[in-house]
């Protein structure tokens, strides 16, 4: 038993005894009781004394055997990085890092050369931020934030082996410019998704519709009574109507056990549609009969005859055809000279011009001038 243990328990006997006595005379405790607690004090004494030693004999090292060693103190630092641009998967948008980067210096054995232990831990710290960074894309900022904030809680030695170092407090957001851009990304790529389904839908429709349903009225007639299967008489009274919509959407005429049940009234699906006629621009004929009825000319007059004439002329040197079309238009009693024109003869020579009537003679035997 340590010197300690005897004293506590010596302070604690005399505490027992003065209160043993205390209360045997306040009480009046006969002669016999206090014996018997005299007996039953020293018997709880000497079990705990008992105990204490087995208790100090288990212990390996009882306290105090062992000296105090003195935990070296780890030297830490801290620096503050902000507004770092990390790439991400996508080239034209990158990661803003900002946090604590918290370093201590390598316990390198023997001497070592002066570095700058700072800018070593934020190059270390940053080396393996944008090894996360560049493999993940921009569009989810935040849940990258907690990722990366779990790659770099522990303290790493840099690649020389000249510190150790970590991050605290990683904060990693986009731009402005850029979180817009992605938002409207975003809203472009589910707006074409939608439109895609949308049109996958209808073209589906379609192909039932044509392939299914409208293949020939039998499938029209079927496809419909299933629509309509309480309804019997009112399907046998649109099966005309089926064989129109079938044969119109197969392009074929309808089949022709069907052909007495289209309404009389309504066209033959199998008749071909009549062009409408196409507009003629007007020809140099009508332009000039139009021109005469402007005018107040009518064709058969003089007027409208010599007009013929000098419009056909003027179209001689341009269009021989214009020209011919004129004359047979307005004047069909004129001989047609288009054959002596392509014949071979050559063209008979012009008749001589008479020869003018001799003057009669003047006074002084001069020739007479007549006055224009």
């Amino acid at each position: 038993m340590s010197s300690g243990q005897k004293t506590v328990v010596g302070f604690l006997t005399t505490i027992c005894v003065l209160l043993i006595i205390i209360l045997g005379l306040c009480m009046g405790w006969p002669f016999w009781v206090w014996p018997a607690t005299a007996v039953i004090l020293a018997a709880g004494l000497v079990t705990t004394s008992v105990a204490a030693e087995r208790a100090r004999r288990r212990e390996i090292f009882p306290p105090g055997t062992l000296p105090e060693q003195p935990v070296p103190a780890v030297e830490r630092r801290e620096l503050y990085v902000s507004a770092v641009r990390l790439p991400s998967v996508l080239p034209d948008y990158a990661f803003i890092f900002s946090a604590t980067i918290r370093w201590c210096p390598e316990d390198l054995s023997g001497p070592a050369p002066p570095v700058n232990g700072g800018a070593l831990a934020i190059d270390s710290v940053l080396r393996r931020a944008r090894l996360t960074t560049e493999t993940l894309e921009p569009f989810h900022s935040s849940l990258v934030q907690h990722a990366l904030s779990g790659v770099l809680a522990v303290m790493l030695p840099d690649s020389g082996g000249h510190v150790r170092a970590m991050a605290l407090d990683v904060v990693l957001t986009l731009s402005e410019e850029d979180q817009q851009r992605l938002d409207r990304l975003s809203r472009i790529r589910k707006d074409k998704e939608l439109w895609e389904n949308e049109r996958n839908h209808e073209r589906n429709r379609r192909d039932y519709l044509h392939s299914d349903v409208l293949r020939d009225t039998g499938s029209a007639v079927v496809w419909w009574l299933a629509k309509n299967d309480d309804r019997v008489e009112k399907t046998v009274e649109d099966i005309g109507l089926l064989a129109r919509l079938s044969s119109a959407a197969n392009n074929e005429p309808v089949s022709e056990p069907f052909r007495h049940l289209v309404p009389e009234g309504a066209a033959p699906p199998d008749a071909m549609p009549v062009p409408l006629p196409q507009e003629t621009p007007p020809s140099a004929g009508d332009l000039l009969e139009d021109f005469m009825s402007t005018v107040g000319i009518t064709p058969e007059s003089d007027g409208g005859t010599m007009l013929a004439d000098l419009a056909a002329l003027a179209a001689e040197k341009h269009d021989a055809a214009v020209a011919e079309e004129l004359r047979r238009r307005f004047r069909p009693d004129t001989p047609d000279l288009s054959a002596d024109a392509d014949s071979d003869a050559p063209a008979p020579a012009p008749a001589p011009a008479p020869a003018p009537a001799p003057a009669p003679d003047g006074v002084n035997g001069t020739p007479h001038t007549p006055a224009s």
